[in-house]
């Protein structure tokens, strides 16, 4: 049987990137996302690839939605090797007295609830399926490492995010469950425009910010894909060369 993946976010962006990557070398995808429109639009992209994509339409940061999307992932299937959490939100840039309450509790609500909702679903899943175990990947950020300014809603939750990478890294070993994060800075997409024609900085200053293409983000990522569960890539970050963060403040 070809393996079986399950990707978060997966109707734009880097979600939709590394799902056809991963249908590219056969594996069977499950695209969760809020947009079935999106889904399908993903799931048409590849449908010439190896793989087999299945639309699943969802809000990770509702449980009962993440409780039935692993439901038709055993029924169809009986078994997950990957999990790429990947589903996140920005909300508009804020100082912490400036920031909604709605906007903070739904940074919450997706960023870090949802991920340990597709977490704790996977580990159920992978820990009595048989082979045992399975891969997941935490998308974090390099908003895991450093804040931009008004970004204290991501900004908390990718670093929590970390922390629930090395938790689940750790226990995930008596189930021969590997989990990893891939930290992500500056890759080319639409929600990135910004940050090339102009972004504000630490210092007060704004300036444009060197971009990667997403093939990158997407050949580390399937690095760590094809890894034998004997092996982990715990953290890992991929950035624009010339992108200010190593200096940033």
């Amino acid at each position: 049987m070809n393996p079986i993946a399950m990707v978060t976010g997966a109707g734009s962006g880097i979600g939709k990137a590394c799902a056809l990557a991963l249908l590219a070398e056969g594996w069977q995808v499950f695209l969760v996302g809020r947009r079935e429109e999106a889904l399908q639009a993903t799931a048409r992209a590849g449908e010439s690839l190896k793989g087999m994509a299945h639309i699943v339409p969802a809000d990770v940061s509702h449980e009962s939605e993440v409780a039935d999307v692993f439901a038709a992932i055993h029924e169809r299937c009986g078994r997950l090797d990957l999990l790429f959490n990947n589903a996140g939100i920005f909300t508009p840039a804020r100082t912490p007295d400036e920031m909604a309450f709605e906007d903070w509790r739904r940074s919450v609500d997706v960023n870090l609830n949802g991920a340990f909702y597709c977490l704790s679903h996977a580990f159920r899943l992978m820990r009595e399926q048989s082979p045992r175990g399975g891969r997941i990947i935490n998308n974090g950020s390099i908003s895991a490492h450093a804040p931009r300014p008004g970004s204290i809603g991501y900004t908390a939750t990718k670093h929590a995010i970390t922390g629930l990478t090395k938790a689940a890294a750790l226990d995930g070993r008596a189930f021969d469950i590997a989990v990893g994060q891939i930290d992500i800075g500056n890759v080319a997409s639409d929600m990135t425009e910004k940050m090339a024609a102009g972004i504000l900085q630490a210092d007060g200053s704004v300036r444009p910010e060197a971009r990667m293409d997403m093939d990158a983000v997407v050949q580390t990522f399937m690095a760590m894909a094809r890894l034998p569960l004997t092996a982990n890539v715990l953290f890992t970050t991929v950035m624009a060369t010339k992108m200010p963060f190593v200096g940033r403040g």
